[in-house]
């Protein structure tokens, strides 16, 4: 007899100023694609147990924080004004690296990037962001990566990162792709009613 597979946990790093729709459509995503939570199990995480204000005061109370996440398989880290506030925060760049250790995926979305760039995740890498912050990011990726513009997302095996917004929504199924088959990411876009740019 088979054994079960057990659902793959979805950490959404989430923070003061973040960008509502960079973490919400991952959320959907995943949620939609978990086959009713056999196949992910979805949250949010925080570095502190305080509400987390999103942009335009959204109001957001994350299931965890950084102390008491549970074991991360992958990490969603999304962008947003705070991110620049964050990427300087080495309690959350510490955390991120220390997660990504273990973690089978991690990926940014938007600015996210910035982040992701001062947890020294990107050495060597192809790396995208919003197309708005791609001179920040040239001021803080390390030499060795290349920035790739004009792209929705950029794949480098266990990191993963995509350009603004709502191109978090089609890396998010492009993970459910990758993970699960062409067929259940395709599933997840048409119950979401979502246009999906492959």
């Amino acid at each position: 007899m088979g054994q079960v597979q057990q659902a793959r946990n979805v950490a959404i790093f989430v923070f003061d100023g973040v960008e509502i729709l960079d973490f919400t459509g991952p959320f959907e995503v995943f949620i939609t694609g978990s086959n009713r939570g056999q196949d992910f199990n979805v949250y949010t995480v925080a570095e502190l147990e305080n509400p987390v204000n999103a942009l335009g005061n959204l109001s957001i109370n994350a299931s965890y924080t950084i102390n008491n996440c549970p074991r991360t398989d992958i990490l969603i880290v999304p962008g947003g004004r705070g991110a620049r506030h964050e990427m300087h925060n080495e309690t959350i760049t510490n955390w991120i690296k220390e997660v990504s250790n273990e973690a089978e995926l991690v990926f940014s979305v938007c600015t996210g990037a910035l982040i992701l760039a001062k947890a020294n995740l990107l050495d060597g890498l192809k790396i995208t962001t919003n197309r708005l912050a791609m001179n920040e990011l040239r001021e803080v990726a390390p030499q060795s990566a290349e920035i790739i513009e004009n792209v929705r997302y950029v794949d480098n095996g266990k990191i993963i990162l995509s350009a603004g917004i709502s191109a978090g929504i089609d890396a998010s199924l492009y993970v459910i792709e990758k993970l699960l088959g062409k067929d259940r990411a395709l599933e997840a876009a048409r119950i979401m009613e979502y246009d999906w740019y492959e």
